[in-house]
């Protein structure tokens, strides 16, 4: 079971945070997009953090982040974009949508190990 779930259509991003994450002692759950990490969470209730990318095919992340709080009634879930967008439009959006946090990319896991255990409850 993850505490920590990786929603990125980028490989790379998704390797790098995953071995962060692992390295410093999180169970990692991987996804390619809001579907798929939509889908995840449906499977995994133990997930307490999700780290997601805004612009993605098939559903972008603010999308997803709307439908985990709508569709699957999960205000439990902590979820954290971490993106290149930082439009105050789109920030806003994320808050209504009860985003815990904006990271503009590049991601510097150190700066933010502390609040990521915080909020996986690790």
């Amino acid at each position: 079971m993850a505490n920590v779930l990786i929603v990125d259509d980028s490989s790379t991003v998704r390797n790098e945070l995953n071995d962060f994450l692992s390295r410093n002692g999180f169970r990692v759950a991987l996804a390619v997009d809001g579907q798929d990490g939509l889908s995840k969470l449906r499977q995994d209730p133990g997930i307490r953090l999700v780290v997601c990318d805004v612009n993605m095919p098939h559903m972008d992340g603010l999308t997803m982040a709307e439908k985990v709080r709508s569709e699957l009634r999960n205000t439990a879930v902590n979820i954290v974009m971490l993106t290149t967008e930082n439009s105050p439009t789109m920030k806003e959006r994320g808050k209504a949508a009860g985003i815990r946090g904006w990271i503009v990319k590049p991601f510097n896991g150190p700066a933010v190990l502390n609040s990521f255990k915080s909020l996986a409850g690790a």
